[in-house]
């Protein structure tokens, strides 16, 4: 969760004297948590030593928890408005634009060659802004927080923040060649071109977190003004020569995205926390936003679109006051206690004149958290008090059991540890490496529908789900199989005295291209007995009391008259055994798993380099459930 610091003198002159008792009641009752009360002096002392914090601060900070969907909290502007509105000694504040279209050259054109890196930009301007040391580190903490949080460090979103007093508008959004952008970064004073900028800042402790977004791009997103300034390089740096300072007036906002919904939010976040400091407070201009002829349509924008930022207009929405109530059990509350209520939230709301159980709320520019009828239902909890909400038991009947594959699950894992088998519990996640290469088997297409007609039987071919961009080789797949985590867990466990018996129940995840999602998930258990010497017996041995205790034996013992379904091995040719020494589990002519002696491939060094002789079985649990 992010964490926001306020000064305690801020917060007192705001909402009269407080202190940390009375402001961490505040944030319970808020909904908040008071995470720690320091200063820059203690906070340099646990870190660097005395001797570093000295001449340091000492103003008391309040470090606040942030839910991470309230971005309107994420400065110390958002948290006291917040907190004043819901004590009752501020109103929700009307956002507003200064006029209905933008004053002249108020512009900014969006060149078609941009659609290819980052294809949005809104924009705003913030007038006659009034700053001091404060408000300014609280202007350049928000910038940070949105950064980190909704833009997801800069990929979805840069927010580009500029003196207006210094640049010539209109402006223009280009993408060029690195070797074509030529100005002089934010506090350098070398002029850079893009790939310059690349090279200096690849060691910059913050920025070459974000290099990598646009570094390997034949093109690089610029904004220019009319005079060919450069504004700044999104989502990397801004320009020194629009650097904001504490004298700044006029101040240019402009956001860059790959998601315009998300820059919207942020951009509506930024002018909604400091427009209180404009000359006309809560006050800001208008801008447009042109595409060029040529841009490329897409969902959002057209070419030739004109577009007017930033929208400030209120979200209508809907509500029935019987359905909050008794979402709740507040039927006592009257509607407009439960509109009294939801106004201490920041959301403005009106009953219907017509009809008073239908509650008519304006979603504001800083509640875009808001998205559902339960979002007001929470505000509501949480204005009335989570204390102060009447407990009782629900009418209807909803007995707690376990599910029915997890409860045989449980059957199964007792019954293998009666066996002397010690269960290990691995990752779902694994190397494709490690899944197919290391157990001889591959992948086979053709295969993706074979579940769809035989949705119980055992296929070592089957298409696994990837994970997109994984962080690790190591977790690259979802297993298709239990069989290669417990070979992990006996090559790291070889040491240990033999023989070793291992097993696992768990699941593993295959696709399925009829389900929602293309996948679902298969119950399975596997097991394994490792030796200096071969002992395939035992395992069988222990395969026969599974299926026993299941409720089946072998085909060859069926005895007439007996209630005991059947099972039987018939030979397979699953590349991870060796061949002759293995066998399918066959029940009702469905191959349910597998049984046999692991390949010296699987278990020499290019495989899981065990170098015992290991016997292993794998079997689906899910088919017991509807046979039992």
């Amino acid at each position: 969760m992010p964490v926001v610091g306020v000064y305690e003198d801020v917060l007192s002159q705001a909402l009269g004297g407080i202190d940390e008792h009375s402001f961490d009641a505040l944030c319970f009752e808020f909904g908040l948590e008071l995470d720690d009360v320091t200063s820059d002096f203690e906070i340099a002392c646990k870190e660097r030593g005395k001797l570093a914090a000295e001449g340091l601060s000492k103003r008391v900070i309040y470090k606040v928890d942030i839910p991470a969907n309230r971005y309107d909290l994420l400065c110390v502007e958002g948290v006291v408005r917040a907190l004043s509105i819901f004590k009752g000694t501020l109103k929700t504040p009307v956002y507003q634009l200064s006029q209905k279209a933008p004053v002249a050259n108020m512009r900014m054109t969006v060149h078609a060659s941009v659609a290819q890196i980052r294809p949005f930009v809104v924009c705003a301007v913030l007038r006659g802004v009034t700053f001091n040391q404060d408000r300014y580190q609280s202007f350049i903490d928000l910038q940070d927080k949105l950064h980190m949080n909704i833009c997801r460090k800069r990929t979805l979103c840069a927010i580009g923040t500029h003196d207006l007093s210094t640049l010539t508008p209109p402006f223009t959004y280009e993408a060029l060649p690195p070797k074509d952008i030529k100005f002089v970064p934010l506090n350098q004073t070398e002029e850079m071109d893009g790939n310059r900028l690349m090279e200096a800042f690849a060691a910059h402790q913050q920025l070459k977190a974000y290099l990598p977004i646009i570094k390997d791009s034949p093109v690089y997103p610029v904004i220019f003004d009319s005079k060919r300034t450069v504004l700044s390089v999104p989502p990397i740096i801004n320009g020194e020569h629009s650097k904001i300072r504490l004298e700044t007036k006029d101040v240019f906002i402009e956001m860059t995205a790959t998601d315009l919904t998300k820059a919207n939010i942020t951009l509506n976040t930024v002018v909604a926390m400091f427009s209180e400091y404009c000359e006309k407070p809560f006050t800001v201009e208008p801008v447009e936003v042109v595409y060029a002829d040529d841009y490329p349509g897409n969902t959002f924008t057209q070419p030739g679109q004109k577009i007017i930022y930033p929208n400030l207009e209120n979200r209508p929405m809907e509500s029935k006051i019987d359905r909050l109530k008794s979402s709740l059990s507040l039927n006592h509350l009257t509607p407009e206690e439960v509109r009294d209520l939801l106004k201490k939230m920041s959301v403005p709301c009106e009953l219907d004149a017509k009809d008073k159980n239908i509650l008519q709320v304006e979603v504001p520019i800083t509640r875009s958290d808001i998205m559902h009828e339960c979002d007001l239902v929470e505000d509501i909890a949480i204005s009335f008090g989570y204390n102060n909400l009447h407990l009782e038991v629900p009418m209807t009947f909803a007995g707690a059991a376990e599910q029915p594959v997890n409860h045989l699950t449980d059957l199964i894992r007792v019954e293998m540890a009666n066996a002397g088998f010690t269960e290990a519990l691995n990752w779902a996640l694994l190397s494709r490496k490690e899944n197919f290469v290391k157990m001889r088997r591959e992948e086979k297409p053709e295969d993706l529908w074979r579940l769809v007609s035989r949705p119980h039987e055992y296929a070592e071919t089957l298409l696994s789900v990837s994970v997109k961009d994984p962080k690790t080789k190591e977790f690259e797949i979802v297993r298709t199989s239990l069989l290669p985590g417990i070979l992990k867990t006996l090559a790291c466990n070889k040491a240990q005295e033999v023989p070793i018996r291992i097993f696992e129940a768990g699941d593993v995840v295959i696709q399925e291209p009829t389900r929602e999602v293309g996948s679902r998930n298969v119950r399975r258990v596997a097991a394994l007995y490792s030796s200096t010497k071969s002992a395939f017996s035992v395992l069988h041995g222990a395969l026969d009391q599974l299926m026993y205790s299941l409720g089946f034996e072998p085909e060859h013992e069926h005895a007439e008259g007996s209630k005991r379904g059947t099972y039987k091995l018939v030979p397979s040719e699953d590349p991870a055994f060796l061949k002759g020494m293995q066998a399918h589990v066959m029940v009702q002519d469905i191959a349910i798993g597998v049984i046999g002696e692991l390949h010296p491939e699987v278990l020499g060094r290019e495989g899981f380099d065990i170098n015992l002789a290991t016997s292993a079985f794998e079997v689906n649990v899910e088919p017991f459930l509807e046979w039992l």
